[in-house]
């Protein structure tokens, strides 16, 4: 039975879709059987971390069957070790926060806006531009304020 298109959308949605399926030369996930999907990254880990604390098979051999290095076996048993299952789901890729709207800039940004409430946020991008040379999003500028506004004023570090 073909792995459905479904569970490859659901996987996608949860950022458990395995990049490189075809990696994976275990038996359990090559020959066939439909409960081990090669698809599901969480479950690749699981099994990969299973065979060496349970079956005492050697980090490099299981390394190697399931597609990884050995410095990414380490890093999904560290992550196992400290979150559990939910460990093993792949982070969200990007940038976690606001990088360029330091606590600094979101200060300068709220004392205009005091200053001038009628400012928009196009306008104090511009201003961002022109005192700290950054290219800022309006958008991002909106959620930072509003970010802060909900914080009492202070900001954060």
């Amino acid at each position: 039975m073909p792995p459905s298109d479904e569970k490859a959308a659901a996987l996608r949605a949860a950022h458990a879709l395995h990049a490189h399926p075809g990696m994976v030369r275990d038996p359990l996930f090559t020959q066939g059987e439909p409960f081990f999907d090669a698809r599901d990254v969480v479950q690749v880990k699981y099994e990969m971390l299973r065979r060496v604390h349970q079956d005492g098979q050697s980090v490099t051999t299981t390394a190697a069957a399931f597609g990884v290095s050995r410095p990414a076996f380490y890093a999904a048993q560290t992550a196992w070790h400290a979150e559990g299952l939910p460990g093993l789901v792949p982070a969200r890729p990007g940038p976690r926060g606001g990088h360029k709207l330091t606590a600094v800039i979101v200060a300068f940004l709220a004392e205009q806006r005091q200053r001038d409430p009628a400012l928009r946020p196009r306008a104090l991008a511009a201003l961002v531009a022109e005192r700290f040379g950054l290219v800022v999003h309006p958008r991002s500028i909106e959620r930072a304020l509003a970010k802060h506004t909900q914080a009492g004023g202070r900001t954060s570090p």
